[in-house]
């Protein structure tokens, strides 16, 4: 059985991936390693466990020496590194944090790799899963490609642009088989309530203020997680050695359209009157160095890979929302921090 190691998978996205993964490849074994720091939930992946070819492991991706015994012990044929911090307004406050997981972390993976495969790279691969924010800001025109030169302007952002160098670095310097993506804002199921969507979700629900920064003037480009999660799939394993993909999900919108719509929704699910989960929008201070416009040409997965998004945002829209108003537990355990306790609770006497 190949091995391959997902860093992350406890997370949103990562969650999604290992999932699919486990589910489409029984001749593969699933390792998911997750340091289980607050945006990792088991909660996200609980109906893996007992899977024959599902492992989790618990361990930071920071941690040299972890590292590199987990991959001598193991000795994986793949690896699909999604684990990140993630949140800009988080990389603000403390941009440490970011250094040492996006960027020292991910050439403890590279390192590893590299010792490990010791080039004798038949049948691997290292996939390096980045972010659009690594292009920095767009004006009212234009989308992202592959060769849009880096320009990053937040903490997060810089961090990621330099993990994506490392990444390509150890490609050119040392051969590793390295394919990389960069995506855009993604939505979905089991995302961390701090994030707009579900953020604001929960506040529809418990009648709270939907804070939205500036005049809710910045444009995303969103993308379904699961859709993500197709084309994480097919990259790692038809993405020729060394190229990079950006994905999108074709849906532009602004904060504000973005968020009356999902009241509009939200007051159809809820038995609200229209309008009334609206009146919750207040504006706040606008965050530090707030890039305007992210928008995606996903035109070279399309042609050479053949994906395009299973969902328009309307529909994943409502899919989202469907499950979070079905797992109300799930954003109750996070908020009171019992989430937390999974871990210790499931694993203790093993």
């Amino acid at each position: 059985m190949k091995k391959i190691l997902i860093t992350g998978g406890a997370g949103f996205i990562g969650s999604h991936v290992v999932r699919l993964m486990v589910n489409k490849y029984s001749e593969y074994q699933i390792y998911n390693l997750d340091a289980l720091t607050y945006a990792g939930n088991l909660e996200n992946v609980v109906d893996l466990e007992g899977k024959n070819n599902y492992t989790f492991v618990k361990g930071d991706i920071t941690d040299k020496s972890f590292i590199d015994n987990l991959f001598k012990q193991e000795q994986f044929d793949g690896v699909i590194h999604l684990a990140a911090e993630s949140h800009v307004d988080r990389s603000i406050l403390n941009p440490m944090d970011f250094i040492y997981t996006n960027i020292v972390g991910t050439v403890n993976l590279l390192n590893a790799a590299k010792e490990t495969w010791k080039a004798n790279y038949a049948g691997k691969r290292f996939y390096h899963v980045s972010t659009d924010e690594v292009y920095g800001s767009l004006g009212k025109e234009g989308l992202f490609t592959e060769t849009t030169s880096y320009d990053p302007k937040s903490p997060y952002s810089a961090s990621k642009a330099s993990s994506d160098h490392l990444v390509r670095a150890y490609h050119n310097t040392y051969g590793l088989p390295v394919v990389l993506s960069n995506c855009s804002n993604n939505y979905g199921p089991n995302q961390f309530p701090e994030k707009l969507i579900p953020l604001s979700i929960n506040n529809i629900i418990n009648k709270k203020p939907i804070p939205i920064y500036g005049k809710g003037e910045n444009i995303r480009d969103w993308l379904f997680v699961v859709d993500h999660a197709r084309a994480i799939d097919l990259i790692y394993h038809k993405g020729p050695i060394g190229e990079t993909y950006n994905i999108g999900g074709h849906n532009e919108l602004t904060n504000l359209e973005l968020i009356y719509t999902l009241c509009d929704l939200m007051d159809e699910k809820l038995g609200r009157e229209k309008g009334e989960s609206a009146k919750l929008i207040t504006f706040v201070t606008d965050r530090a160095g707030h890039d305007l416009r992210y928008a995606i040409d996903a035109s070279k997965i399309q042609k050479e890979l053949a994906w395009v998004p299973s969902l328009q945002f309307p529909e994943g829209l409502e899919k989202t929302v469907d499950w979070y108003l079905s797992n109300t537990k799930w954003i109750e355990n996070i908020l009171s921090g019992d989430y937390e306790k999974y871990y210790e609770n499931q694993y203790k006497n093993r």
